[in-house]
């Protein structure tokens, strides 16, 4: 069995998917769509030259999303629709790239909803109090516990399990940088802040939790086409009312990347294909379980080449 899996944001490259918009007129219509559901040439941002406007969180979460639908789109014409995979999965806003993937929204819900989280989660906390760092070469038990005594009263969460030997802590920036170096003390290879502009999946990011709770109370959620492998559960879910659910904890709640990929390569997975943007997720997939093989999907050479595999 097969799953297809979506990147997260930090996949973002200027250019992509420009030329599969080129080569398939149905993967141009994507950026299109997208272009339309936000009142704004987002593509011209994605393949333009300004790379700290693509970075901005509002712009890279639809943009990644856009350039995930369009090779689906192209994938399609070549006769490879969703029921291709087994299972769909995501890391981050590549959850709803999946859901979008799998036809539990439309496109356009899926962008709009997408800026709305952006904005959402940048308002969230003010620049400057919020922090992210990436540990790299402790398990997932020993971060935990350096965020705990790092916290001292104030926000420290794992953010993200990526996997074995990569984790990623958000909260106060107080609370942070006190865990990076209670991280190098507990023997990290590596505990680096990360460049971004707000601290992702952790408490703080209640208020936008809230505004996303709001926001898909107004969006029509569909039962997916195929099971989508949920962040916060690592399970697949299929009700559209536990989508809902799920999302909003999400804003706030850990990235389970790890315990998604085991728990599909558990319930049959033996190839987990990346839709879209770079080769991050397979990279991790790698160090998760190497008896799963993994294939990124972005060039209409890659279109083609995974067409002739799934066709076979």
């Amino acid at each position: 069995m097969r799953a297809f899996i979506f990147p997260g944001q930090g996949a973002q490259s200027l250019g992509m998917g420009r030329a599969l918009a080129e080569a398939y007129p149905s993967a141009k219509a994507v950026f299109d769509e997208v272009d339309d559901a936000l009142g704004e040439k987002l593509s011209d941002v994605i393949w333009g030259d300004d790379l700290d406007a693509l970075t901005l969180t509002q712009n890279a979460q639809p943009a990644l999303m856009a350039t995930s639908l369009a090779v689906m789109a192209a994938l399609k014409d070549e006769g490879v629709g969703i029921e291709a995979a087994g299972f769909v999965a995501g890391h981050s806003l590549g959850e709803y790239s999946a859901l979008a993937a799998a036809a539990a929204f439309s496109l356009a819900d899926t962008a709009r909803l997408l800026r709305k989280r952006g904005e959402a989660m940048q308002a969230a906390v003010p620049v400057g109090q919020g922090a992210m760092a990436a540990v790299l070469g402790l398990d997932f038990d020993a971060v935990t516990s350096v965020a705990a005594e790092a916290a001292q009263g104030d926000v420290c969460q794992v953010a993200n399990q990526n996997d074995p030997t990569q984790n990623v802590l958000s909260g106060d920036t107080a609370a942070v940088e006190r865990a990076i170096v209670l991280a190098k003390e507990a023997g990290a290879k590596r505990a680096l802040p990360l460049p971004v502009s707000a601290p992702f999946h952790c408490a703080l990011m209640q208020p936008a939790a809230d505004v996303m709770a709001q926001a898909l109370e107004d969006v029509s959620i569909s039962a997916p086409a195929v099971p989508v492998v949920a962040n916060v559960v690592a399970q697949a879910v299929d009700d559209p009312t536990r989508i809902r659910t799920l999302l909003v904890e999400q804003v706030t709640g850990q990235v389970r990347w790890m315990s998604s990929v085991e728990w599909m390569a558990a319930n049959g997975v033996t190839e987990m294909w990346e839709i879209g943007a770079g080769k991050a997720l397979s990279g991790m997939i790698r160090r998760i379980n190497k008896e799963v093989a993994t294939r990124a999907v972005l060039s209409p050479d890659d279109v083609k080449a995974a067409a002739d595999a799934l066709n076979a």
